[in-house]
């Protein structure tokens, strides 16, 4: 990365402007597809096919991206019923722009829009990577108590 590259990363960091911070930008847009795979491969997620990428991003209920130079460098969503459940989704900052405030630009912009329009007592979930818990916890979430049920299942097809 060249110098230049770290001073604007750090520019970010250092919240000297709101929404647009040197050459990132943060907005409001889906990824293509291509970019969410490339997003998804540099957070070591399980490869997924484009066709079904596509169906999925098409269901977002909203969508942000941050962007460096025209690349996508982070994204998150949210997904759900839009009225009783919300659920943050593929908060995602490819490695090298980690820890320099693109999250948090992200995040903030989700927080946004759910507070136009979730209604009181929505429910808004998420699952945090391991060890990513205290970013979200600086939005209000909390982890559920330990004596307090929650599944989940990744689908997994069998191969013939």
């Amino acid at each position: 990365m060249n110098e230049q590259t770290k001073n604007q990363i750090n520019t970010v960091r250092q919240g000297q402007a709101s929404r647009r911070a040197s050459s990132v930008k943060v907005e409001e847009r889906t990824p293509t597809p291509l970019e969410y795979a490339k997003l998804r491969d540099s957070a070591r997620w399980d490869k997924m096919d484009l066709k079904t990428i596509e169906q999925g991003l098409k269901n977002s209920i909203f969508s942000v991206c941050a962007t460096f130079e025209n690349e996508v460098v982070g994204c998150g969503r949210v997904i759900g019923d839009g009225a009783l459940y919300f659920y943050i989704q593929d908060v995602i900052v490819v490695p090298a722009f980690q820890k320099k405030g693109i999250g948090e630009f992200i995040m903030n912009e989700i927080m946004k829009f759910l507070a136009t329009v979730a209604d009181q007592n929505a429910f808004v979930g998420l699952m945090s990577a391991e060890g990513g818990t205290g970013f979200y916890e600086r939005y209000g979430f909390e982890e559920r108590p330990g004596n307090e049920t929650g599944m989940l299942k990744i689908w997994r097809k069998k191969t013939v």
